[in-house]
């Protein structure tokens, strides 16, 4: 099990030459790649102001992962919201934040190459 991070659901989807060797390797054998709801979210509001363009409406793309063998969208509860909140980390980025909590519930790897998530999760692939 993996949760992938925004830009790593990007370029799984649409530019998988853009993932590192380690995070191709493992997005390929993880058995469940999870995606935090707050994902769609982020991808809803950069498309919505033009700084993102995907080949399908954003409806179109959560449908087609709903589809997809071994991924799960989860959702973003009170507990997400709670161990966001908890975390030791001063990043604001609530997006980046939630993501992190989710892997941390989940305790697996978190597929992302942001620099400063990769400092603060130890778990982190890139």
């Amino acid at each position: 099990m993996i949760v992938l991070d925004t830009s790593a659901l990007l370029y799984w989807a649409f530019a998988p030459e853009k993932l590192s060797v380690n995070a191709a390797s493992a997005i390929e054998t993880a058995d469940e790649v999870i995606i935090s709801s707050i994902s769609i979210w982020e991808i809803g509001l950069k498309v919505k102001r033009a700084k993102l363009e995907l080949p399908l409406s954003p409806e179109a793309f959560v449908a087609h992962l709903k589809g997809a063998d071994r991924v799960r969208i989860e959702p973003v509860t009170e507990v997400t919201w709670l161990k966001n909140v908890d975390l030791a980390w001063e990043h604001k980025d609530p997006a980046d934040r939630t993501i992190v909590a989710t892997a941390g519930l989940f305790s697996c790897p978190l597929i992302t190459s942001d620099q400063e998530i990769r400092l603060f999760y130890p778990d982190a692939v890139w």
